[in-house]
């Protein structure tokens, strides 16, 4: 799997971007990339079967995708 793909920012520059794992829950596949830079950034999105990324904005995805990169920390620690 290639980890690095890019996005287009607001103002409609193309970022590189990695991606540092991905999980489907409740019929939805979703996104955790980080620009290569910054690696202590981290946005979430969801993707669909043809590679296209959208925003996540539901409270309730959110607080899903936090437990879920709190569980990813922790076994990365170890």
């Amino acid at each position: 799997m290639d980890d690095t793909i890019y996005i287009t920012d607001e103002n409609g520059k193309e970022v590189k971007m990695n991606i540092l794992f991905t999980f489907d829950y409740d019929e939805n596949k979703y996104v955790i990339i980080y620009n290569h830079e910054n690696k202590d950034e981290l946005y979430p999105f969801k993707y669909d079967d043809d590679g296209h990324i959208f925003a996540v904005e539901s409270e309730e995805e959110l607080e899903i995708i936090n437990e879920v990169l709190e569980a990813f920390e922790d076994e990365n620690e170890e």
